[in-house]
């Protein structure tokens, strides 16, 4: 049973508490299909035609190859599963990684890199390295799932840490990790869409994971490897001139389709979702308590990107602009989201730092909560306490975009 007081602090805390309704429900995002792609104009269809052939292949050539390490196999070897412990520091100094940690980690990420080029998420890098026949994806899942994917940091993370380690051996021990960087980024290169963005997964998986992905910073964190071996410097200056080119494309490409997605109300460019269509460009839902909607965080790490963008044209300094008007029109101020006993509410708080929900709804530009049940709310106090107490369903990350863009402005004015 909530305090009075609490209560009273969440009724001034929240919009139209008073009023808190399911108020909709929660569309699964389509996947990409033949049926999709020739709904669209004929003369779009042939690169998509050949992008979903590309993955179809891709996907059987990947599973033959597991299949053929496990003939004669008598038990199915699982990928490892971690403890959430971070095994893939980026952090450390230049010398860390050429140690004999450093070069076991890198010689295990090499050891579960899928035939695409890609990696799983969530696995350690630290243990021992993948044997015959073992799935390159941690768990023990029969489904075919998340076998090379840009979620959680995945394939970026395994990307930058093997340029750190192969900048330590510049002679022939350092050729299988910069044979590996080859193989990851040329499976960045195979997995843009011709519109620029990645799914979340690559081969294709269907669902959600075919939708342009932005949460979780998937398409920034890739942005920023791109913007990386495009400069050629430093951990990535062995890369020539010829992939340093793709890499600037693919990068060209990547911010055109942040601008293309930005949401637009009432003809106001706005934010971004979590993940758009794969053809449409319009926000979509993923799992059951991911609505489609505008989100907060992932609108910030898009911005911060397209701020990084060395003499923007003018339809980037006008995405930044409206952007950040959005994000400073939905910060809340002496309010904070904490644990109070066993759960977690908005609480009156004058000294909290500016606060924004993770989603707003696309019709009403209010906060809106999903539940397992696909029932979205307008109170996160009216979702059930295993969602409201297991999701970041407001956060401070945003600030950190409108600090930078303090700065960016003064330089690019309106």
């Amino acid at each position: 049973m909530k305090s009075p007081a609490l209560l009273l602090a969440l009724c001034l805390a929240v919009p139209g508490f008073a009023q808190a309704k399911v108020i909709g429900t929660t569309v699964p995002a389509q996947p990409l299909t033949v049926k999709r792609i020739a709904d669209l104009p004929p003369e779009q269809q042939a690169p998509w035609t050949q992008y979903l052939a590309r993955s179809q292949g891709q996907m059987k050539m990947d599973q033959a190859i597991l299949a053929v390490e496990r003939t004669g196999l008598s038990d199915i070897v699982y990928g490892k599963t971690g403890d959430g412990t971070k095994t893939m520091p980026l952090n450390r100094d230049a010398a860390w990684y050429g140690a004999t940690d450093a070069r076991h980690i890198a010689d295990a990420i090499v050891s579960y890199q899928t035939p695409a080029g890609g990696w799983g998420k969530n696995a350690p890098r630290d243990g021992a390295l993948r044997q015959k026949g073992e799935s390159w994806i941690a768990g023990k899942e029969e489904g075919w799932h998340y076998v090379g994917t840009f979620d959680n940091g995945a394939t970026t993370t395994e990307i930058q840490f093997l340029a750190r380690v192969q900048a330590q051996f510049p002679g022939e021990d350092g050729n299988r990790y910069r044979a590996a960087l080859y193989a990851g980024l040329n499976y960045i290169f195979t997995s843009q869409y011709p519109n620029g963005g990645w799914p979340q997964v690559w081969p294709l998986e269907g669902g959600y994971h075919d939708a342009v992905t932005f949460n979780d910073n998937a398409l920034s964190d890739i942005a920023g490897v791109l913007r990386s071996v495009a400069g050629g410097q430093g951990d990535y200056a062995f890369f020539p001139p010829s992939i340093r080119t793709q890499a600037g494309d693919a990068l060209d490409r990547a911010i055109g389709v942040i601008l293309s997605s930005q949401v637009r109300i009432e003809r106001q460019p706005t934010a971004w979702g979590q993940q758009h269509d794969t053809l449409t460009l319009m926000p979509v839902g993923a799992r059951n308590f991911e609505p489609a909607s505008l989100s907060s965080s992932e609108s910030a790490a898009l911005l911060l990107e397209l701020m990084q963008v060395e003499n923007p044209s003018s339809a980037v300094v006008a995405s930044v602009h409206a952007g950040a008007a959005w994000l400073k029109s939905k910060a809340m101020t002496g309010v904070a989201w904490v644990k109070v006993g066993n759960d977690k509410a908005l609480v009156q708080d004058a000294y909290a730092k500016p606060l924004w929900a993770r989603y707003y709804s696309l019709e009403t530009g209010q906060p809106i909560f999903g539940d397992r049940d696909l029932t979205i709310h307008d109170d996160v106090a009216e979702i059930s306490v295993e969602r409201r107490n297991g999701y970041a369903w407001y956060g401070t990350s945003p600030q950190k975009a409108l600090d930078v863009y303090a700065e960016w402005s003064q330089k690019h004015s309106q």
